[in-house]
Order: structure tokens, then C-alpha cells, then sequence
């Protein structure tokens, strides 16, 4: 059979083949739900407390708005791309979505009670829409996003602790607090600058105008070498101030010795008191 150059092959889009491959992606998490049920021997939809659905090679998830008592789901290493499927869950408290192909994390917020959720190696990219979806969660304390494409982001982590303060551990290691005053020195200028501006019998530039439009300066990356608290740090500043305000966040421990003048005699007392007193009293304040 030969075939004609000039007449283009024939390729047939039924419109029911088009509509027809969410309608199975569907059907193939509706029934591994239904075998997970039998499984576990569930008979009625309020016994759910956890959901095993990992690795069933999953595009789509049905709706597990029905799972009212849902508190720990599995769903890693599928193929998922969106979490449009968890909308009344809300006492979901472990929720496990890392190695999928996830690019939107939208309807998360919706979740109050998440204790621990798993997100890396997925194809996360946006960083801020990352962030907002995730600050609705008061109890989020266990988070992972490694192996996202918006690691690559300068100063990912801290950007992460910095909007994120409730967690605790990020990408399995615990958020320590050197970190979270790398965070606000290098987030939050205006903080930094009234921290600097009070700081006890230190010299240091007050003339700050709070009515002028605060300018924030570029983000820098820390130096790999960077410890707060360590006095042996060498660290080169280009900006004089930043090194002013570094300084001003790792202070070390500052005593004040005062006399006690309820323990000095009068002079009426001095001679009148044929004993010899006490000598007087120091007191001593210790401040950082």
C-alpha cells in the first residue's frame, strides 16, 4: 500500500476517548478505595480512620468528603497532580503525598487539623503560592518539601521558617533557633532595626524616620560559614551596618554592679551604734 505525502495520516479523536480517560483515572481510585475498605473490613463510611492508597499508580482520587473521621492517609508514590480531592476533611491530621507529579497543592487550606504533611520530590514550583496555602494551618508542625524545583530558591529554608513559624521540623531536620534569627535578620529590616535601636548602652544609628517609606534591602545569601552566638565568627560585611546588626543579635552577657544603700549606716547611726556593722551589700544585675 502506498502511501500519499501530500494527504495528512488519519487520526481518530472519538469525543468519547477524550472524555472518557478522567472517567477511568476515576473509576481506579473508586475501586482501590473500595478494596482498601474490604481489606481493613470497614463497613460503614464513619468507621474510616486511615486510608493505605500508595502506590496504585493514581492520576485522580475520587471524593473522600464521605470519610468524615479521616485522619491518616497514604497516598505517595502515584502520579497524582492536584489535591482537589480533600474538601471536608478537616480532621485529616497525617497526610503523605510525596513522589507524585503534584505542581498545586490548592485546597489544603482546608485543612485545619494536618499535624504532619509530606510533600517532596513533586513539581512544586511557586514558592509564595506554596506558602499561602499552607498558612492556614495553625497545627502543621512536620513538613517536607525537598526535592521541589522551588528548593532552588536562594534562601529557600528561611524563607520557609519565616512564613511559616508554627513548623517545627523542615525536610526532617528540626528548625533550631539560629535559624529563626538568620530569619529575622535577614526578613524582617524593620524588626531588626528597632532591636538594634534599643539596644542597652550601645552607639548605634537611631536616626531612622518611621514616617519615610521603609526600603528593604536585597536578600543575601548567608555565608556557609555564618553562626549566631559565636564569638569567634569572621565574617566579612560589604555593608558596615549589617555587621552593626549581626552584633546587635548575638550579644553576649552584661553584669551591673549596684550598692545596696538600705545596708550603709547615717551618720546618726554611725554614732550611735557602739557595734560594728556589716559592711554594705552589692548588688548585681545580669543582663544580655
Amino acid at each position: 500500500m502506498a502511501w500519499d505525502l501530500n494527504r495528512p495520516p488519519h487520526i481518530s479523536l472519538h469525543p468519547t476517548s477524550l472524555v472518557r480517560a478522567p472517567e477511568v483515572a476515576l473509576e481506579i481510585s473508586r475501586r482501590a478505595v473500595e478494596d482498601q475498605l474490604k481489606i481493613c473490613g470497614f463497613k460503614r463510611d464513619a468507621d474510616v480512620f486511615e486510608l493505605f492508597l500508595s502506590q496504585k499508580d493514581l492520576t485522580e482520587v475520587i471524593d473522600l468528603s464521605r470519610f468524615k473521621k479521616l485522619k491518616y492517609l497514604w497516598l505517595q508514590h502515584n502520579k497524582l497532580q492536584g489535591i482537589t480531592f480533600l474538601t471536608r476533611n478537616y480532621c485529616l491530621v497525617e497526610l503523605y503525598l510525596n513522589n507524585n507529579a503534584i505542581f498545586d497543592i490548592g485546597g489544603l487550606h482546608s485543612l485545619p487539623s494536618l499535624y504532619l504533611l509530606l510533600l517532596h520530590h513533586n513539581e512544586l514550583t511557586n514558592i509564595d503560592a506554596t506558602v499561602r496555602e499552607l498558612k492556614g494551618m495553625p497545627n502543621l508542625k512536620i513538613l517536607t518539601l525537598h526535592q521541589n524545583p522551588l528548593c532552588q530558591y536562594n534562601l529557600y529554608r528561611l524563607y520557609i521558617i519565616c512564613h511559616l513559624p508554627e513548623v517545627e521540623f523542615l525536610d526532617r531536620k528540626q528548625v533550631t533557633e539560629d535559624e529563626r534569627r538568620a530569619m529575622i535578620t535577614i526578613f524582617h529590616h524593620e524588626r531588626t532595626h528597632i532591636i538594634q535601636s534599643i539596644a542597652f548602652r550601645g552607639r548605634v544609628d537611631a536616626s531612622w524616620n518611621p514616617r519615610a517609606p521603609f526600603q528593604q534591602k536585597p536578600a543575601r545569601r548567608v555565608p556557609p560559614d555564618f553562626a549566631f552566638a559565636n564569638n569567634v565568627d569572621k565574617t566579612v560585611f560589604d555593608d558596615p551596618e549589617d555587621a552593626v546588626l549581626v552584633r546587635s543579635m548575638k550579644r553576649s552577657a552584661m553584669a551591673i554592679t549596684s550598692l545596696n544603700w538600705d545596708t550603709v549606716p547615717t551618720r546618726e547611726e554611725k554614732y550611735l551604734d557602739e557595734k560594728g556593722r556589716e559592711p554594705a551589700q552589692m548588688l548585681t544585675v545580669t543582663l544580655r
